[in-house]
């Protein structure tokens, strides 16, 4: 088996061996010269130009070295193409280079030729370039990238690294560990997780990208599989939802009740699907089932074809083995697949090949299959959404049950603990009010005792009055009993009226604490309450039982329906349209049952609704009450503000009434006051005056020699009287000058510049001086006095000025 080989138009990394290029292929060139056209003469200079730069390239001379050593077969060289030239054909070579070289115009003119040579076979020199020219994957500007991705990270490196030891475990280039195979394949697969994150690594592509690293450098090879991933339906494949894969296998599966029915009948009975051997066909092209060989030149027309070459090849298998198959149950089948039909092709792939392009393939009935296989898995998708709404219904109303049962229960335990509360209080009641009647009836006897003792008491009154008169009746021992049992009477009332009065409260307080209870309606509303959520319960069990057996009808229509797509397509036309009918027929009951979960949904919103609007109700109705309550309070606390603001103003107007009264009597003090030092100061004054004609009597007496005795005794005694009243009004002063006087300022002058000076708290008063009395400042000079006119002529001033005037006239 060739392993690694190498391309004329390869690059350095897939060079061959290091050797020298040995004279082998000189020796044959003059022998081929001669019969070789210039055409062929060119291609072999080329070669041996390629040659001469691969042996340039050290690492590529490590890669070949390597390639050696594990696989057992050598790339191109100089020295070993003319022993592989010499060994094939000729014609083949000369053939496969001219396709290489006028590759486009081969491509568009002589494509169905292309296609045969590529059926024969590729050769193994010129497989890798042959591949990329197929595909198209030269000159991509993806490969120099290819470098800067390996220096990232991918989040696949482990699994990667995991699956790397499974692939190819037992070819020489991979299955040692860390060695170049490892490393390359470990590379690819990183860079492609890196270019195509959606995809990232998927199991299975390891195989491909490791036939392509057999055949070419990692940088090609990385070409090659992102070109397969795009372009040939393998990154549908290997998507996570692999939809593609399930699409191959629902026409794999056609083909074969199509082509062989009784196999695939057979399958059927023992539940062996087509996924269980066929999965790993189409996710590896085979490299995994069938010998390496084989796989390749499947691997070639894959390239070229796509996969229908997958489809034929797989077909032609079973109809190879169709009758030990008939014979096996599924765990001999499965290990027919696994063990005997790999050493079947160990002869060779002609076979299986030829044998495979006898199938009948039928592009436009894939492309229906492809269709039907879309409607198949959209309705699919809508049962399933559709599965998954009437659970998530059937969730809710699980909910739903739960919070009404938690409703009925807590409305239960309220009607209950209403109920037990209620009956506590009417046997407290009770007893209470026998309490009560027998307080009563106590206190009743002792009213009758007491009665009864007053009446004895009146009769031993009028007893005694005529014992008084005819003597002594009864003795003092008799009186002092009758006065014992009337003191007892009187306690025994008084104990009495205590009692009734403590029976009494407790009577008002049992009303408080029953008031304060639910009534009557409240319970009745609470008891409808409980029997409306009672009802409501019952009917979303209901409802929920009908969806639950909705459910399981849907799902055996599911299960007959999933029994009739199986075997349609080995049915009659007639039976096909009654299949159609049923599915028609299946799609209506799924519309029906879905408009019954919607009216089911419908009513237990209604449900919910009312549920709501009660207890909204409700609600609204304490709350008119609460607010009623509030605003009776309200209207209390404004009527009892407007007393308190009217009391407020009638207690300012009090308190300014007063304000004003002591205002008017503290004026009357001060001017008294006033009047009493201008009273002061005026006989003072006449006094300094008298004293000074005195002395000028005096004088005049003794210049005239004149007797003035008299005039001085009058002089004496009225200095005597305005001394005595000037005591009379200190005395007055000492009496009202009791009360302080701020702020009038009054300034008297006496006889050598005396000053006095006087305070009053009333400087905002007007103050008023008699203009006769007041000297100029040049007849005093200093301020004269200041004197205050007073209207009152009975006034001390007053007085004084008639004396003066008097005693002038005299």
């Amino acid at each position: 088996m060739a392993s690694t080989v190498a391309t004329p138009m390869s690059l350095p990394s897939s060079a061959p061996s290091a050797a020298p290029p040995s004279p082998g292929l000189d020796r044959s060139a003059p022998a081929t010269s001669g019969q070789l056209s210039p055409d062929d003469v060119e291609l072999l200079a080329k070669l041996e130009e390629q040659n001469r730069l691969l042996e340039t390239d050290s690492k590529s001379l490590r890669s070949m070295n390597g390639s050696r050593r594990n696989s057992g077969s050598s790339l191109v060289s100089s020295s070993s193409a003319s022993s592989n030239l010499s060994h094939l054909e000729e014609d083949t070579w000369i053939m496969w280079g001219r396709i290489v070289n006028d590759w486009e115009d081969v491509r568009k003119k002589k494509e169905k030729h292309l296609k045969d040579l590529v059926r024969r076979g590729i050769p193994h020199h010129f497989r890798a370039i042959v591949w990329q020219l197929l595909c198209n994957a030269q000159n991509m500007p993806i490969k120099d990238q290819y470098s800067e991705l390996l220096k990232l990270t991918s989040p696949s490196e482990k699994l990667i690294r995991r699956d790397i030891a499974r692939t190819y475990p037992e070819h020489e280039f991979f299955k040692e560990k860390d060695s170049l195979g490892q490393e390359v394949l470990f590379n690819v697969m990183k860079a492609y997780s890196l270019v195509d994150r959606e995809v990232g690594y998927c199991q299975g592509s390891a195989f491909i990208v490791g036939l392509l690293l057999m055949q070419m450098p990692e940088e090609e090879a990385f070409c090659v599989f992102v070109k397969l991933m795009q372009e040939y339906r393998l990154r549908e494949l290997f998507k996570p939802t692999m939809a593609e894969l399930g699409l191959c296998m629902y026409q794999f599966e056609s083909m074969i009740q199509e082509h062989l029915p009784e196999l695939h009948i057979h399958f059927q009975a023992q539940s062996f699907h087509t996924s269980m051997y066929a999965s790993s066909w189409f996710l590896t092209i085979f490299l995994t089932s069938f010998p390496l060989p084989v796989a390749t030149r499947i691997f070639d027309i894959f390239m070229c074809e796509g996969l229908e070459i997958v489809f034929r090849v797989g077909l032609a298998i079973l109809q190879m083995n169709q009758a030990e198959l008939i014979q096996l149950d599924m765990e001999g089948m499965l290990q027919h697949f696994q063990r005997v039909i790999p050493h079947q092709l160990d002869s060779g792939p002609d076979k299986v090949i030829q044998a495979a392009y006898q199938v009948k393939y039928n592009a436009k009935k894939m492309k229906k299959l492809e269709k039907e296989y879309t409607t198949i898995k959209t309705k699919e998708l809508e049962e399933q959404v559709e599965i998954k709404r009437l659970r998530t219904e059937n969730r809710l109303l699980k909910q739903r049950i739960d919070t009404l049962e938690k409703e009925s229960a807590s409305l239960a335990d309220r009607l209950i603990q209403g109920q037990v509360t209620r009956a506590q209080e009417a046997e407290e009641n009770y007893l209470v009010k026998r309490e009560l009647a027998t307080v009563k009836q106590q206190s009743e006897e002792a009213t009758a005792q007491l009665e009864q003792a007053r009446k004895t008491i009146s009769q031993l009154q009028e007893q005694q009055q005529p014992q008084r008169k005819g003597g002594p009746r009864y003795s003092e021992e008799a009186v002092l009993q009758l006065e014992r049992e009337l003191v007892q009477a009187r306690l025994k009332e008084a104990e009495s009226q205590c009692a009734l009065k403590e029976m009494q409260d407790k009577i008002l307080d049992m009303e408080k604490r029953n008031s304060s209870l639910p009534d009557d309606t409240n319970v009745a509303r609470l008891q409808d309450e409980l029997i409306g959520v009672k009802i409501r319960e019952a009917e979303a069990l209901t409802g929920l039982k009908e969806l639950r057996q909705q459910v399981r009808d849907l799902e055996d229509h599911w299960q007959r329906h999933l029994a009739r797509t199986v075997g349609r397509w080995k049915d009659t036309p007639k039976k096909n349209a009654v299949t159609e009918l049923q599915d028609e027929l299946m799609c209506v009951r799924l519309r029906e049952a879905e408009a019954q979960a919607e009216l089911r949904e419908t009513r237990q919103r209604m449900l919910e609704l009312e549920t709501q609007n009660q207890i909204h109700s409700n609600q609204l109705r304490r709350a008119e009450q609460e607010s009623r309550c509030l605003n009776d309070r309200v209207q209390a606390l404004s009527s009892q503000n407007k007393d308190l603001l009217s009391q407020l103003q009638e207690i300012k107007r009090r308190q300014a009434e007063i304000e004003c009264k002591s205002k008017e009597e503290v004026m009357a003090v001060r001017l008294r006051e006033a009047d009493n030092i201008a009273a002061m100061a005026e006989l003072q004054q006449q006094i300094s005056e008298l004293e000074i004609q005195k002395e000028e009597g005096k004088v005049q007496g003794q210049l005239n020699h004149t007797d003035s005795s008299q005039y001085i005794r009058e002089l004496h005694d009225q200095i005597l009287e305005l001394r005595q009243e000037i005591s009379c009004l200190k005395g007055q002063r000492g009496v009202s000058g009791q009360s302080k006087f701020d702020g009038l300022h009054l300034v008297n002058h006496f006889g050598g510049g005396n000053l006095e000076s006087y305070h009053s708290s009333d400087e905002d008063k007007s103050r008023e001086t008699s203009p006769q009395e007041v000297p100029s400042p040049d007849q005093r000079g200093v301020s004269g006095p200041t004197r205050i006119r007073l209207s009152d002529p009975n006034s001390p001033t007053q007085t004084a000025k008639k004396r003066k005037r008097r005693r002038r006239k005299n």
